[in-house]
């Protein structure tokens, strides 16, 4: 793996190739709503789960979203406000917003493994986005007993107002509109996810997106990939760089910034926070 490479050469270097491929894959993970603000514990954890915090003992939220809760009453009391926060309310640094000014006027496509609706939120076109994983604005049945899913915004807003000592009213529990079965959250974590039209639309868009450009200068940007699920976008974007000797990789990551031997030299690295780097890209003359 090679990972020693110098920051502000890189950021030259990845704002050429910006500027200059004839498309842009970009590749985004947790990494990059960490950088924009949706950090997952700490202060705003504390901030705003205190009291399950206290009663249960986790402390993330991540944790909390696997935690057996006592009742559905206090389970859609904490996933309303994990919901809320991370998909409802506005609290970008301006990461997301400074990326769509990157690339706003370039042939670009974005694949996420990322549910918190940011991209859109930013101004990205939502015919160039695949949200491979989910989203938190939408719920499906848990069954599931079909492919569809629902937007959950009033329900979920009903939920937070309504709540009281750590629990929704029990008239607010989600049920699949079909089969009357409780609904549950529209995110990939065992074979129940539902990839309803939309998901199979943006996926035939993905897919389009990258046969109409084999073969050109293509920049594959990955931003805050970990190795949680690397053969959705680490993986491929490695193979596909590999065989086109016309791409150039590039990974942004704060402590993970490496590539295979194989693909060095088509490959930019930076090691940093996210949302200083594109900051430093956006100014660069």
């Amino acid at each position: 793996m090679n990972t020693e490479r110098n920051n502000m050469t890189e950021i030259e270097r990845l704002k050429i190739e910006i500027e200059s491929a004839d498309c842009i894959v970009i590749g985004a993970g947790a990494g990059l709503s960490t950088a924009a603000g949706f950090t997952y514990s700490g202060e705003r954890f504390e901030r705003l789960f205190s009291d399950f915090e206290a009663k249960y003992g986790f402390h993330d939220m991540y944790t909390g979203g696997f935690f057996p809760f006592e009742t559905p009453e206090e389970m859609w009391a904490y996933w309303s406000r994990l919901i809320w926060c991370n998909r409802y309310t506005d609290i970008d640094n301006g990461t997301y917003k400074t990326l769509f000014e990157l690339v706003k006027d370039r042939d670009y496509f974005v694949i996420t493994t990322n549910v918190d609706h940011q991209f859109q939120k930013a101004g990205f076109d939502k015919a160039r986005l695949f949200y491979t994983q989910g989203d938190y604005g939408l719920f499906q049945c848990s069954e599931p007993c079909h492919d569809q899913t629902y937007d959950n915004e009033a329900i979920v807003k009903d939920m937070i107002e309504l709540q009281k000592d750590m629990k929704i009213p029990a008239g607010l529990i989600p049920k699949c509109p079909k089969c009357g079965k409780p609904m549950t959250m529209n995110l990939r974590s065992d074979d129940k996810f539902v990839e309803d039209e939309g998901w199979h639309r943006a996926s035939e868009r993905y897919d389009d997106f990258l046969q109409t450009h084999r073969g050109q200068h293509i920049l594959f940007l990955e931003l805050g990939v970990g190795y949680n699920t690397p053969a959705i976008i680490k993986f491929p974007f490695w193979k596909m760089t590999s065989q086109n000797p016309k791409a150039v990789y590039a990974c942004l990551n704060y402590g993970e910034a490496y590539v295979p031997d194989e693909i060095a030299k088509q490959s930019i690295l930076i090691n940093g926070d996210i949302h200083e780097v594109l900051s430093d890209i956006k100014q660069i003359i």
